[in-house]
């Protein structure tokens, strides 16, 4: 089954076509997420933009964003705090480098602590 499209950036920018034969080529998700001792995570401390609030930043995880949210799920679960994902980092509430960091090294990540 087909994933509904929601608007027309979904369709790529395409909106009509006079060619009575043409058909869209649907790009397809061929990312694969890498193992993770493959994985060079970097963990930081962010407060810009937030109004004062500091955010704990893991950037660096290559593969699909469905695994990217399994992981970022995870560490909220763990962490006991809220968080997102978004555009390739994971965001935990509060100050936990030293939590994220850990748990990431027990999970067989390859973690580094980044900033101040």
């Amino acid at each position: 089954m087909k994933p509904k499209k929601n608007s027309l950036s979904d369709l790529g920018g395409i909106m009509f076509s006079t060619n009575p034969d043409f058909e869209y080529q649907e790009e397809v998700d061929d990312q694969t997420t890498l193992a993770n001792n493959q994985q060079d995570l970097r963990v930081m401390l962010d407060k810009k933009n937030r109004g004062g609030k500091a955010v704990t930043l893991v950037t660096g995880f290559n593969g699909r964003s469905e695994d990217l949210d399994v992981l970022g799920k995870m560490l909220k679960t763990k962490c006991g705090v809220g968080g997102s994902v978004k555009d390739g980092e994971i965001m935990i509430q509060g100050d936990v480098r030293d939590k994220v960091i850990a748990i990431l090294q027990k999970e067989g990540y390859k973690v580094k602590k980044a900033g101040g």
